[in-house]
Parts: structure tokens; C-alpha cells; sequence
């Protein structure tokens, strides 16, 4: 079995050396740098399958690190907030992380949220179980083999979270899928109180995508029960 490779970008030395021996002992091997420029140096290297990347580090924003890695890579993150403030949750989600964890948390915690984004991720990850590899709706088009999507044929680049709901969306368009299935399917988790991670991944999905035609979205927002990836006009006639 292949060894998972997580870089983690924290200045806490102590947190470090926890986080390295604990996951060693779940079968991952874990890299750790202390600022900023190190970590966005590391990530953009290829070497790593996730990035652990805390907020506050010494010499620059992790959100702007977060924007840097954005910028050309969609290696999976998992951002560390200190306050677990939900503006900080929303910023780093709007930017392109795909999961976040105040701290102070359980080792446990990061781990079922570090396997939740690996099983998106991995091989098969965006494009297994029943739904078919290929699925078009209009103009968009998703190859879950390839991990491509295109818009009227031009690629759209998107995060692991974004391109699991798209896929879900798809698959079942003309169709509301509940909050409860997309959260789990996307997010590898229940539905929390007062979580708004499902909603910002939606609204950074629908900004990629675009509008539709004469339609005013192509994923609709329906009250208290879920999203809808809506058919064209000529699909419906």
C-alpha cells in the first residue's frame, strides 16, 4: 500500500512533532516547514498528496499561501484556523481550500478530515461508484476518468470539493439533491449546525461555471431541502 505524503505548515514545533508521530502511526508520512515561503515552495513541488496549512504563520498570511498555491496548483488543503472564527472558514473556502479545523483539535479529528478529502482525491476518488464517467449537461461537461471538466469546451479548473458536487449535481440534474447527501458525499461528514462550508463550495462552483444560457443559475437553491443542477431549456421542451 502506498504511503500517503502530507505536508503540514505550522510554526508550532510541538504540534509538528505530535501530528508526525501520530499520523506515522496511521500509515501517513508527514513533512512539516514552519513559514510561509518554505510551505508554498513544498507544496508547489509535487511531492505532497495534502497540505496542512495553518492560518497564522510568522512571516506571511496562510490565506495568502492558500492564494499563491491557487494560483497553479489544485493540491488539496486543509486549512487550520487558531479562532475558528467563521469568517476565517468562509475566507479560506472562498479561496480554494477544500476543508478547514479550528484549533485546538483531536488528532482524530484531522485524521477522519485528512482521509475524507484523500478518499475525493485518490485514484478513483472523483469518479467511481455507480454514476458513469462521463457526464454533459448543455455545455458542461465532466470526464470523472480524466478529472476534467469543460465549459462549451474550455477546461474549468476546480478543487476537489467543487468537482465531487459537480459530479453529484450531474448526475442527478432535474433533481434536488439534499444538503445532507452533498455534505457527506463532498465533505466526507454530517451536516454541522450553523456550517456553511456546503454553501460557500456551491457559490465558488456556480462563479466557475457561469451562467447558463437564458437560465439565472445552473445549480438552483432550494429552501430547506437541498441544491438542483438545473437542465437547459431544450432538455425540458
Amino acid at each position: 500500500m502506498d504511503v500517503s505524503q502530507l505536508l503540514l505548515v505550522d510554526d508550532d514545533l510541538e504540534l509538528c512533532e505530535l501530528l508526525t508521530g501520530f499520523l506515522a502511526s496511521e500509515g501517513m508520512a508527514l513533512h512539516h516547514v514552519h513559514d510561509g515561503e518554505d510551505g508554498l515552495r513544498e507544496a508547489l513541488s509535487g511531492s505532497h498528496d495534502l497540505v496542512i496549512l495553518d492560518v497564522m504563520l510568522p512571516d506571511v498570511s496562510g490565506f495568502d499561501v492558500l492564494r499563491r498555491i491557487r494560483d497553479s496548483s489544485t493540491v488539496p488543503v486543509v486549512m487550520l484556523t487558531a479562532r475558528g472564527e467563521e469568517v476565517d472558514r468562509v475566507v479560506g473556502l472562498e479561496m480554494g481550500a477544500d476543508d478547514y479545523l479550528p484549533k485546538p483539535f483531536l488528532p482524530r479529528e484531522l485524521m477522519a478530515r485528512i482521509r475524507a478529502v484523500l478518499r475525493r482525491t485518490g485514484p478513483g476518488g472523483r469518479g467511481h461508484g455507480s454514476e458513469p464517467r462521463l457526464l454533459k449537461v448543455g455545455d458542461v461537461e465532466l470526464d470523472g476518468g480524466a478529472l476534467r471538466v469543460t465549459r462549451s469546451g474550455r477546461p474549468v479548473t476546480l478543487t476537489s470539493v467543487e468537482f465531487v458536487l459537480l459530479r453529484t449535481l450531474l448526475a442527478n440534474a432535474g433533481n434536488v439533491v439534499s444538503r445532507e447527501v452533498l455534505t457527506r458525499v463532498a465533505l466526507g461528514r454530517d451536516v454541522l449546525p450553523f456550517d456553511r462550508s456546503l454553501d460557500v463550495h456551491v457559490s465558488n462552483l456556480r462563479r466557475k461555471l457561469g451562467k447558463g444560457g437564458k437560465a439565472p443559475s445552473r445549480i438552483r437553491s432550494v429552501r430547506s431541502r437541498g441544491y438542483l443542477y438545473a437542465l437547459p431549456e431544450d432538455a425540458r421542451a
